[in-house]
């Protein structure tokens, strides 16, 4: 049974929520991490000694209160306890995007003004060296000085200044501490809940990325309103994959683990993470709709191999399971008769799924991050993971919004989460008040006056409504609502999500604002598609071409069209169907400046730099020659060039609502 242990009153920072644990339950496991596949177990206790190494290891190198540590790295257990450490101190921890190039992560090392990082690997400490190389091309005062890594596979030779291992620092930290008898709990005690806990930078979708400072007091009242809607506590785990940089992996990994007291577990590598969370069997699991995704398209990948009896009984029990599934979950009346041919779908079908999915111990899933479809929402829920959405943005510790237990909507991201208050501007805009709002941007009072009015409101950017119950539905971002000719609202991310539910498609960019027909950028699957031609002997030569092939062009057609049907069939939206799309010639990428680090598409930069492509669908053309260039991974770029097809869909009449 699963009982939460109360923290006491006086935990208001993350180190004093830390040292209560270790006094609590030292023995608990508080982290796990899969070494050479082997797990590895942190005791709470181990957890606490570690961070108090690491702190006077810190303060040993001349690391002081308020000063900034960069974190770059996978999600590794000394990373985690990296962020207590500088937070002991009354430091700001900085967590960074570990596949940001160097040149994008130099632009936030300077405006935090870093001189100490923690990474995780060789491959960190190379971005981290040329990082330092660049700062002292542009005379930069703080420039990187202290290089802490974690993993010393390749780094034996390496003799630059500053470097040192994790070893190398606690034991620097443990001599400190025996020079320095209280110092390490004289700071702890001296930090105070409104100091800044942590910076986030923001995705940056419409321009540089901005410095979040969230206080520790707010972080833990957001832990602490999930803990409590949830019913969390030391019996729970959790798999931490998502990159520490984003927003939701500091609410989940850092003040939700800390409030809760649950067990974090560290996957041994991004490859690893669904055998990992097999072995686990996770209790509390969260994750971006993109991760879903990735989830329903490997599924429908294995479901295609399978054999002929496997797929119709796969087919009738998804058929049930779409009609009762959602209903049976939520605990609303389903007759007799379903529940006993559901019962039977999950012994055959449901439960087998969910643990191929490393899903069959969960008791909570959220998502968040991007506006999930309806479609994949239903899915998850139909076949009895208790999958729910939760709303935020970085600005509000990911927090704004919690779908409770037998509430949950599938249109909307729930009510207003405990300690705060939502109210809809007159344009539409979604306003948040509350524990969880943001202190400032860093070093921007011109951006925060921007974003936060005299009523203590923080203006989110998107446009919502709220419903009879206090609901709320996200339409899209408010920037990017817009109007057809014809007078129809225009919500692209809408439209995109109803594509994005088709495994065969990843990434969708709807175009429509201003316009007389939407028009669609469609990236394929590469892996769901190519499986798909495998199976049919259709040769193709990478991405490139198996994305111009007339079999898969009316494959996504088809996708196309059954969401045009769905349109037609939603009041309001059949002006909005799409009408002609094609499929681009390269996957959108982050390191073209594409997509943001959390994946979210960045539609004027596409829109501008594609601008030839949108041309030829509002033209009228058949075809379009592009040649665009591209950044390999080791800073070298390139071009792909290709005749894209453009598609004309078939769309549908308005289907008339029943009077």
């Amino acid at each position: 049974m699963n009982i939460r242990t109360p923290v006491p009153p006086a935990a208001d920072t993350f180190p004093r929520l830390l040292l209560a644990y270790a006094a609590q339950q030292p023995d608990a496991p508080a982290v796990r991490e899969k070494d050479l596949g082997i797990w590895q177990t942190w005791s709470w206790a181990d957890t606490a000694q570690a961070v108090r190494e690491m702190a006077c290891g810190l303060a040993s190198l001349g690391f002081r209160p308020f000063d900034n540590l960069a974190i770059v790295g996978a999600n590794r257990p000394h990373l985690y306890m990296a962020v207590v450490a500088a937070q002991s101190l009354r430091g700001v921890p900085v967590p960074l995007y570990q596949d940001a190039v160097a040149a994008e992560m130099v632009f936030m090392l300077n405006d935090a003004s870093i001189e100490f990082v923690i990474a995780e690997d060789q491959e960190q400490v190379d971005k981290l060296l040329e990082c330092r190389e660049l700062q002292q091309t542009q005379g930069q005062t703080h420039a990187i000085r202290h290089i802490i890594y974690d993993d010393p596979r390749g780094l034996r030779h390496y003799t630059q200044p500053g470097l040192m291992s994790f070893e190398q620092l606690r034991e620097r930290g443990r001599a400190f501490e025996v020079e320095n008898r209280g110092f390490y709990d004289a700071a702890v005690a001296s930090g105070v809940s409104t100091d800044v806990g942590v910076i986030l930078y923001t995705s940056g979708t419409t321009g540089r990325p901005k410095g979040v400072c969230q206080t520790h007091a707010s972080f833990i009242a957001a832990g602490h309103g999930g803990v409590v809607t949830d019913k969390l506590g030391p019996g729970d785990n959790i798999m931490s994959y998502l990159p520490m940089a984003w927003v939701g992996d500091h609410l989940f990994s850092v003040a939700q683990w800390l409030v809760g007291g649950f067990t974090l577990n560290c996957p041994e590598s991004a490859a690893t993470v669904m055998n990992d969370m097999r072995e686990i069997g996770p209790s509390y699991y969260f994750g971006p709709p993109r991760t879903f995704e990735g989830l329903l398209t490997a599924v429908s990948i294995r479901m295609e191999d399978a054999a002929a009896p496997k797929r119709w009984l796969y087919a009738k029990c998804m058929t049930l399971a779409q009609r009762v599934g959602a209903d049976i979950l939520n605990g609303t009346p389903v007759s007799a008769l379903d529940r006993f041919k559901y019962a039977l779908g999950d012994l055959l079908v449901y439960g087998p799924l969910r643990n191929v999915l490393g899903m069959s111990r969960i008791r909570v899933a959220y998502t968040a991050g991007a506006a999930i479809g309806p479609d994949l929402f239903r899915f998850y829920r139909s076949i009895g993971v208790n999958l729910k959405q939760f709303y935020g943005q970085t600005e509000t510790c990911a927090y704004v919004c919690l779908q409770q237990d037998g509430k949950v909507k599938l249109q909307t991201v729930g009510t207003a989460a405990p300690g705060m208050e939502l109210r809809i501007a007159d344009n539409g805009e979604v306003l948040v008040r509350g524990v969880s709002v943001l202190k400032e941007y860093y070093k921007r009072p011109d951006a925060t006056a921007e974003v936060l009015d005299a009523d203590g409101y923080f203006h989110t950017g998107d446009a919502g409504v709220l419903d009879s119950e206090g609901h709320l539905r996200i339409i899209d971002r408010a920037k990017d609502v817009g109007r057809l000719h014809g007078g129809a609202m225009f919500a692209p991310n809408y439209i995109e999500n109803k594509l994005k539910f088709f495994p065969q498609i990843k990434e969708a960019v709807c175009f429509g604002d201003a316009r007389d027909q939407v028009c669609a950028f469609i990236n394929i699957d590469y892996e769901a598609v190519g499986n798909w031609a495998e199976r049919r002997g259709l040769a193709y030569g990478g991405y490139v071409d198996l994305a111009g092939k007339p079999e898969v062009l009316t494959l996504i057609a088809d996708c196309v069209q059954k969401v045009n049907a769905d349109l037609a069939a939603e009041t309001g939206m059949a002006d909005t169907q799409i009408a002609r799309f094609l499929v681009l010639h390269k996957e959108l990428d982050p390191d073209d400046d594409e997509m943001t680090r959390t994946r979210k598409v960045r539609r004027g930069f596409v829109a501008q730099k594609y601008a030839v492509l949108v041309d030829a669908l509002y033209g009228g053309k058949a075809e379009q020659f592009i040649e665009t260039q591209v950044k390999f991974e080791d800073g070298r770029t390139g071009s792909v060039s290709a005749t894209l097809p453009i598609v004309d869909a078939k769309r549908y009449p308005e289907v008339k609502a029943a009077a």
